[in-house]
């Protein structure tokens, strides 16, 4: 009595073949042969119910059959999967930590059953034929593959990034306007992707190396701690100083007196707002001596000038303001 072929299973495999499969039916005993299409076999009878085969390479969905002595089969599909072949992984850079968002581009990915981030597995969050979507393991340096019931994909490189850190920040103070460069000091930072201060974004950032980049302030207010992001994560204000103060336009309201001998060496009061960074008085483009006393008082000291009316410049982090003052005759 010929044989009956009721079930395979599983019923795909790799084209490159070697899947274990088992064959349900009956009258198998004394089966000489179990094909996959055309293509031989090795196989081992079990019982008159179960034969154990590996698949033989092949392609697209042949019928397997098996011969006895008192005939042949009917066919019962097994489906040949193509090997998964990945040609991108973005981002292919990713923190020590793991947890980052990878998206793996190829062909033949549907179904996968693994994501390898080198011997780790990655947890897969979304499938398609050509994408595929997963968060990686904490891990080193490795390679990234795609396991399906096809086979195993080529590998792609994937590197961790150890977290950024910003220590310091060159100048620590600016204007409420934003638009100065600043030169930010730290450690793993040559793949900057944003500069934040607070939660306002810089511009123009620019690696100079792996301790140290350059950024353009944007506005704001306040002290605000600098942060830098790469594909490493962003880093923590819990090391060295990378805070950044927001100063506003120094305002004067008075000069007192407002005017002095040619020969300078008076004092003269300057009285407003925003005057506590002072850093520099020039009467008549000549710097000045002076001294600090609160936001709203500074005390200078004349140097000696021609006679008539010159400017006294306030300059601070947050800009200049300017007055008249008479050298007198």
């Amino acid at each position: 009595m010929a044989p009956t072929l009721t079930s395979v299973s599983p019923n795909q495999g790799p084209a490159s073949g070697g899947t274990a499969v088992t064959l349900t039916g009956s009258n198998f005993t004394g089966t000489t042969s179990v094909r996959f299409g055309t293509n031989q076999a090795q196989f081992a009878t079990i019982s008159d119910t179960k034969i154990s085969c590996t698949a033989p390479p092949g392609s697209d969905s042949p019928a397997v059959t098996v011969t006895t002595p008192g005939g042949t089969s009917n066919g019962v599909t097994f489906t040949y999967l193509t090997s998964p072949v990945i040609s991108s992984v973005t981002a292919n850079q990713g923190p020590t930590a793991g947890g980052n968002t990878v998206t793996v581009t190829g062909t033949n990915l549907s179904a996968a059953t693994a994501v390898m981030v080198g011997s780790h597995s990655a947890t897969i969050t979304g499938n398609t034929g050509t994408q595929i979507t997963a968060q990686a393991p904490a891990a080193s340096p490795v390679n990234v593959t795609v396991i399906t019931a096809g086979g195993t994909s080529n590998p792609l490189p994937y590197s961790y990034v150890p977290p950024p850190t910003v220590v310091s920040v060159d100048p620590a103070l600016g204007p409420t306007l934003g638009g100065n460069t600043v030169t930010i000091t730290g450690s793993n930072l040559s793949f900057t992707s944003a500069v934040r201060f607070g939660s306002r974004s810089a511009l123009g950032i620019i690696v100079v190396s792996d301790d140290q980049i350059t950024a353009i302030a944007p506005s704001g207010s306040g002290t605000v701690s600098v942060t830098a992001t790469t594909p490493g994560g962003t880093s923590l204000p819990t090391v060295g100083n990378p805070y950044y103060t927001y100063v506003g336009q120094p305002l004067v309201t008075g000069l007192s007196p407002d005017q002095g001998p040619a020969a300078g060496g008076n004092s003269f009061t300057i009285t407003g707002s925003n005057l506590t960074y002072t850093d520099s008085i020039r009467v008549g483009g000549i710097l000045a001596s002076f001294v600090t006393v609160s936001d709203t008082k500074v005390v200078a000291v004349a140097p000696g000038g021609a006679p008539g009316s010159v400017s006294v410049i306030v300059h601070s982090p947050g800009g200049t303001r300017s007055v008249s003052y008479q050298y007198a005759p």
